[in-house]
C-alpha cells in the first residue's frame, strides 16, 4: 500500500519567516499611506498576497494600491531574508518522510526566488520531489488552488498537509487533504484546530518524535 504524499507549507512551517513577513508587510502598507496593527497583519501571514491586501485594507484600496503594496512587500522582505533560519529539524523531518517512502512536495506561495532561497537554506533539492510558489496557480491560500498542484506534483492520491497557518488548515480542507499543524508560525494550537488540522505541535521536532501518531506514520 502506498504512503500518502507528504505535502509541506514552507514559510512559518520550514524556515521562520512569519514575522520578517508581518514587518515587510506593515512598512508597505505604510508606503501607500496604510497604518495597520501588526497584529492584524500577523493573523494573515500565510495567506498568499494576492488576497492579503484586499483583506487587510478592502477591496477599493486593493484596486488602487495593492501592486505597489505587494512589490514593495517583496523588496521589503528580500533585504530581511538573510535573517531567515531553518526550524530544527526541518530537514531531518523531510530526511524521515523520505526514508520512509512519502512523496515529499513542498507547498508554497512564495515568489520564486524566495522558495529557490529556502530550497538553498534547508538544502533541499535533493530531498524534494517537486515544489510549488506563487506562479504556479492564479489563487493562493487560503484557496486550495496551491495545494492541489501541490498533490499534483507528487503523483496525485492520499496526501497530508503539514502547516502552520490557519490558511495552510483551510486551503488543505478544501483540497480534501487532512492537516497536521506546528504552532512555529505564531497561531495557537485552538485556532489550527478550528480551521481543520487534526492536530497540533509545538514543533517540528515533536511532530518528528511523533509522526506514528499521524497520518503521515
Amino acid at each position: 500500500m502506498s504512503k500518502p504524499a507528504a505535502i509541506l507549507d514552507i514559510d512559518g512551517t520550514l524556515v521562520d519567516t512569519n514575522y520578517q513577513h508581518t514587518v515587510a508587510w506593515y512598512r508597505a502598507f505604510l508606503q501607500s499611506g496604510k497604518v495597520l496593527p501588526m497584529w492584524r497583519i500577523h493573523r494573515h501571514i500565510g495567506m498568499g498576497g494576492d488576497q492579503l491586501v484586499a483583506s487587510l485594507a478592502g477591496e477599493d484600496f486593493d484596486a488602487e494600491h495593492g501592486d505597489d503594496v505587494r512589490a514593495a512587500e517583496k523588496v521589503l522582505y528580500m533585504a530581511l531574508i538573510d535573517e531567515v533560519r531553518p526550524f530544527a529539524d526541518a530537514r531531518a523531518l523531510l530526511e524521515h518522510l523520505k526514508a520512509q517512502g512519502h512523496a515529499v512536495v513542498l507547498a508554497s506561495s512564495a515568489k520564486p526566488d524566495e522558495v529557490e532561497h529556502y530550497l538553498d537554506l534547508l538544502d533541499a533539492r535533493d530531498l524534494a520531489d517537486d515544489w510549488t510558489h506563487a506562479g504556479d496557480v492564479e489563487r493562493t491560500k487560503p484557496e486550495p488552488d496551491l495545494v492541489a498542484a501541490a498533490v499534483e506534483k507528487a503523483g496525485g492520491g492520499d496526501a497530508v498537509m503539514v502547516g502552520d497557518s490557519t490558511w495552510d488548515c483551510r486551503a488543505a480542507e478544501r483540497a480534501g487533504l487532512a492537516t497536521v499543524a506546528v504552532l512555529t508560525g505564531g497561531f495557537s494550537e485552538a485556532e489550527l484546530l478550528e480551521a481543520g488540522a487534526l492536530r497540533a505541535f509545538p514543533s517540528l521536532s515533536e511532530l518528528l518524535a511523533q509522526l506514528g501518531d499521524t497520518p503521515l506514520s
